[in-house]
């Protein structure tokens, strides 16, 4: 059986950058120890955004410029880059929440195999729970799982909401 682990959008504008919470900044830890300990290909999404950002749906939505590509705010937090120094991984640029790339791209790495998925990240109301979604409506007989303390939202109520919705489409939390 073949794993995969998605780990989203843990970009420096969404842990202590421009949208950072300490909700965020206090999953570090787990997120690098995960990775460490993870067996099994790994997919980056990155949040991308340009100097246009406000001019476009989700800035006019969301006013609050970030994740643009080539600053600092789009880079991996430091840690997680550093404990994804040594491991091989996919990288995917993804221009809004969910990434419609991600289940191809995992569909053509399992090869006919049976596989599950992790996910963890940022943010868990928005991308996380986006992301999932696209997942199990691609791959519905697949066990998918959200790790909580490797994922932060929007606020902890938005969290925890997130968390009960993924769980509500039969998406395994742990």
């Amino acid at each position: 059986m073949k794993h995969f682990l998605v780990v989203v959008d843990i970009q420096n504008d969404f842990v202590d950058g421009a949208l950072g919470t300490k909700e965020a900044v206090n999953i570090i830890k787990n997120c690098t120890k995960r990775i460490n300990e993870f067996e099994g290909d790994i997919y980056v999404t990155f949040d991308t955004h340009f100097e246009d950002y406000m001019e476009t749906s989700e800035g006019k939505k969301l006013p609050v410029p970030h994740c643009i590509k080539g600053t600092d705010g789009w880079e991996l937090n430091a840690d997680i880059a550093n404990a994804l120094s040594d491991k091989k991984y996919t990288s995917v640029e993804k221009l809004t929440f969910g990434s419609v790339e991600l289940p191809h791209l995992i569909e053509i790495a399992a090869r006919d195999e049976d596989f599950d998925i992790t996910l963890m990240g940022l943010c868990t109301d928005i991308c996380v729970v986006s992301n999932a979604l696209i997942l199990k409506a691609n791959f519905p007989e697949n066990e998918i799982y959200i790790v909580a303390d490797c994922s932060a939202g929007v606020t902890p109520e938005t969290h925890n909401a997130a968390l009960e919705t993924m769980k509500m489409c039969q998406i395994n939390i742990i």
